[in-house]
């Protein structure tokens, strides 16, 4: 069985087993390893606006939308404060037992929604206008997102207020004829 037409005869035995091999030729990078572009805000609302986990709609009201985003200040739908579309955004939220939490996004982080969120907690011992005022100071800040310093801070006057306890409501004191009539029964 020395047949010189036997690949094992020849020296061209691993050449031969080279050639018709089943294999697919392995790619030099993988594919997952690519880097993606990032995708502009107005395309990502453009694609969104109608349809997305935040969108409350109620035709009830006139057909109005209201949206449940964190990073809505207004929780009005709309492009200005969508914090999902946005790269900088803020939000103001309360926190336990009466403190109120600034969340703003990470410029630097935007794709890692897990580290890309910068929480600050201000507390309840804090006076209401330095509140405010350490509100307005770190939307603004250094042209983070000026547009919304009067609604992060109307935001949080309003957590303020809501967390303040509520007075019971005094009794009404008779006046004129009925003031009169009731004096003159107790006497």
């Amino acid at each position: 069985m020395t047949d010189a037409s036997h690949p094992s005869a020849c020296g061209d035995h691993e050449t031969i087993s080279q050639t018709t091999s089943f294999e697919p030729p392995r790619p030099t990078k993988p594919p997952h390893t690519a880097k993606m572009s990032n995708v502009s805000a107005d395309l990502i609302w453009e694609v969104a606006r109608l349809q997305n986990a935040f969108l409350v709609k109620r035709k009830a009201s006139g057909g109005i939308q209201f949206s449940r985003d964190p990073l809505n200040l207004t929780n009005v739908h709309s492009r200005k404060y969508a914090g999902f579309v946005n790269d900088k955004a803020v939000g103001v939220v309360a926190g336990e037992n009466g403190s109120i939490q600034v969340i703003s996004k990470k410029v630097s982080a935007a794709n890692k929604p897990a580290s890309g969120r910068t929480v600050s907690t201000i507390g309840v011992s804090k006076a209401n206008r330095k509140t405010y005022k350490s509100i307005a100071n770190q939307v603004a800040k250094s042209g983070y997102r000026a547009d919304l310093r009067q609604a992060a801070v109307a935001r949080a006057s309003a957590l303020r207020a809501s967390q303040r306890p509520v007075k019971p409501t005094p009794e009404p004191k008779l006046r004129g004829n009925a003031a009169k009539k009731a004096a003159e029964k107790s006497e």
